[in-house]
């Protein structure tokens, strides 16, 4: 039977719970945490790992509690979590502009969150700079639904860097994976994240038929993509989420 704890954390200014399985914490992610340790040392310098998983498997908070246990236990250095989304066009930009998305010209406002909408130029300058800088990261600020630039001095010497399509095969995401030391992948059934994007919509106030098709319409697509068109080859670890929130190691 699974033994479950809960932690509070606060991500992106909002408090939130966290629950994971004891022995997945044992088995999984405090390896995770020593083998990246072990990476950084046989290689004197800061190392570079990404965690790509599809919207709603809960990567975000899954990389702040990795930052969080790092920090709790004593013979582990400390890694550093970094978020993807401020690496999006800023709002002024996507509500003036319209994108490429799987051969079809769209206004960016209706794909906000899918890879056309992401700056991948200012990413590939700091994944360039990072290494040997400590440089200054944007954050997505859910509260003004915008980017804020040079929100967060990087510091550490292992850097968790988590989003949707850095371990997509195609360019510019596929060339800039050769600034990552170490490389996480975490898939899920679709109808499971289906649910909760639809139930994230509705929290954040659209009724159940606007949630459905804003599902439909973009969120359904952003899933197949990372599902289908991340690599799963030359990854270090790859996990499966469950139907009850664990995470299953498959590789």
């Amino acid at each position: 039977m699974k033994k479950w704890k809960e932690y509070l954390m606060k991500i992106n200014g909002f408090e939130m719970k966290a629950v994971y399985n004891e022995e997945t914490i044992r088995s999984v992610f405090l390896p995770l945490l020593k083998q990246l340790q072990k990476l950084q040392k046989q290689k004197g310098e800061r190392i570079i790992a990404f965690m790509a998983a599809p919207p709603a498997v809960g990567k975000t908070t899954l990389s702040q509690f990795l930052q969080y246990i790092s920090k709790e236990e004593k013979e582990l250095t400390e890694i550093q979590a970094l978020g993807f989304d401020g690496f999006h066009y800023h709002s002024d930009y996507i509500n003036s502009h319209d994108a490429i998305v799987l051969g079809e010209k769209v206004p960016m406002k209706q794909v906000k969150g899918c890879p056309e909408t992401y700056d991948a130029r200012k990413l590939r300058q700091k994944l360039e700079c990072i290494k040997t800088e400590n440089i200054l990261w944007p954050i997505y600020d859910r509260n003004l639904h915008d980017v804020v630039e040079d929100q967060i001095e990087v510091t550490k010497d292992i850097i968790l860097i988590e989003g949707n399509w850095l371990l997509l095969k195609q360019d510019p995401w596929k060339s800039m994976q050769q600034y990552a030391d170490y490389k996480i992948l975490i898939l899920a059934e679709e109808q499971m994240l289906k649910e909760r994007l639809i139930s994230r919509k509705q929290k954040g106030g659209l009724s159940r038929k606007e949630a459905e098709d804003w599902y439909i319409n973009s969120d359904s697509k952003n899933v197949t993509r990372v599902l289908k068109d991340s690599c799963q080859e030359h990854l270090d670890l790859l996990l499966q989420v469950e139907q009850d929130n664990d995470y299953l190691q498959v590789k």
